[in-house]
């Protein structure tokens, strides 16, 4: 058996459509419905050759799929936004008060606070820094004289499950995650 994964693209729009396993990925190609985009390190072996296993392949062909969306989870959230804070840009490994800023130092944050009605949706929370989230409080931004730097979104179920780390680096260029 092949272990390993492949992200699948669509054909004409390269918009990823999920991830799939190596022999799945290797069918599609023999049978001409998809071709090579980029390579990963690994090879398979036959008695005679070797060949490179795939890391991304892409359909010769769109097919139209119904858009999927992610089920909200606070781990979903920070993952989407990049681990950085909606308010003040700081990112992981960005220098806040003296010292680097850490995974640890970002929370989710309720634009619409749960103490006025807002809930646990894509559309109502984004990353934040302790220090922002704190300066927020239960308030709209706008009344804690606060700028959103995007606007939260859903993002797509593949999206996420390549960022939680199931995918190379490679597979990264091809994702949008606050788009």
């Amino acid at each position: 058996m092949i272990e390993g994964h492949v992200l699948l693209l669509n054909g004409g729009t390269w918009e990823p459509l999920t991830v799939i396993g190596i022999p799945r990925a290797i069918n599609l190609l023999i049978s001409g419905k998809a071709f090579v985009v980029e390579e990963s390190d690994r090879f398979l072996r036959t008695v005679r050759d070797k060949y490179r296993v795939p890391s991304v392949i892409a359909l010769r062909h769109f097919i139209n799929v119904p858009r999927r969306h992610a089920h909200w989870s606070r781990q979903g959230v920070l993952v989407r936004d990049n681990y950085t804070c909606i308010y003040c840009g700081g990112k992981v490994g960005d220098m806040i008060r003296g010292k680097p800023l850490t995974r640890r130092d970002l929370t989710v944050d309720h634009i619409l606070p749960v103490s006025r009605g807002g809930k646990n949706t894509w559309s109502n929370t984004a990353c934040a820094c302790f220090a922002c989230n704190h300066r927020k409080g239960s308030r709209l931004p706008g009344e804690a004289g606060m700028k959103m730097l995007w606007e939260p979104k859903t993002p797509r179920t593949s999206y996420l499950v390549i960022e939680m780390g199931t995918g190379p680096d490679t597979w990264k260029r091809y994702i949008e995650i606050s788009g």
